[in-house]
């Protein structure tokens, strides 16, 4: 007796009109067409249709591409900035909320591949869920592409963002966004430990911030300063998913959630 279960689809990209309006987007054509809808699939998605694969190898290469080519971007196009200052900018522009604006920008929601239960619950607009997918597209684009087209990509899509951010840098303030996200959590004040090594005219300082007797996060930088910021950036990654539980308990959600990387 045969299964009823479906079975993975086999269909090439161009055979699939919206997905061929996200290749129309990206401004690659896929010589391997499943590459870009294995990052459409997200492992709810997975878990219901058997010999299926998720995103997550294709999100984790994304992941790196993405800071490498973000990083050479900032460090070209900057170059009076000093490194506390690179180090927000870049920041501003791949965390999570970010990235998921950039999904939303290719409506990428629209083509995620979701299990039920994650559809009903709002996942095609949920942060994580975007933002996960956008570094999936990207890790396809390096695989299929190459490391130019992956580029070029990534300087299309993030590289006005950077000309945007870099105006706010006075105002990027990693810390006084974690204290509000704490707070809306009803978790405790974040506390800074600072440690320093190295001759006063070198200096070099690591920041970790906790929150309840946890550590939830670690930066280093060449000022108090920076080091506290990039500890609280790294705590604010760690918190999303808990903001994004909380939101959707409130019956918020939505891309707003929890990037908290600008404070107006």
């Amino acid at each position: 007796m045969s299964s009823s279960r479906p079975s993975p689809d086999p269909r090439p990209v161009a055979a699939d009109d919206s997905l061929a309006a996200l290749v129309e987007r990206l401004g690659h054509e896929f010589a391997d067409p499943g590459l870009l809808r294995r990052a459409m699939a997200h492992r709810s998605w997975v878990a219901e249709t058997p010999g299926s694969l998720s995103n997550e190898r294709l999100e984790f290469l994304g992941d790196a591409v993405l800071g490498w080519v973000v990083a050479d971007l900032v460090y070209g196009r900057f170059s009076d900035l000093p490194e506390g200052a690179l180090t927000d900018l870049r920041k501003s522009v791949v965390n999570a909320g970010a990235l998921a604006e950039v999904a939303v920008e290719l409506d990428l929601g629209r083509h995620l591949l979701l299990g039920k239960g994650e559809d009903a619950a709002g996942g095609r607009e949920k942060t994580s869920i975007l933002s996960d997918a956008f570094e999936a597209v990207l890790g396809a684009v390096y695989v299929d592409g190459g490391t130019e087209v992956a580029y070029q990509v990534v300087e299309r899509f993030i590289g006005p963002r950077l000309v945007e951010a870099v105006g706010t840098l006075d105002r990027l303030d990693f810390k006084s966004s974690l204290q509000e996200l704490t707070a809306r959590l009803g978790r405790g004040a974040p506390e800074y430990l600072l440690t320093s090594d190295g001759p006063d005219h070198a200096k070099r300082f690591r920041a970790e911030v906790w929150v309840d007797r946890g550590r939830l996060g670690i930066g280093e930088g060449r000022s108090k300063k920076t080091a506290e910021q990039a500890a609280a950036a790294a705590a604010l990654a760690g918190l999303e998913t808990e903001a994004e539980a909380a939101d959707a308990a409130d019956g918020r959600g939505g891309v707003d959630g929890a990037s908290g990387a600008v404070a107006g």
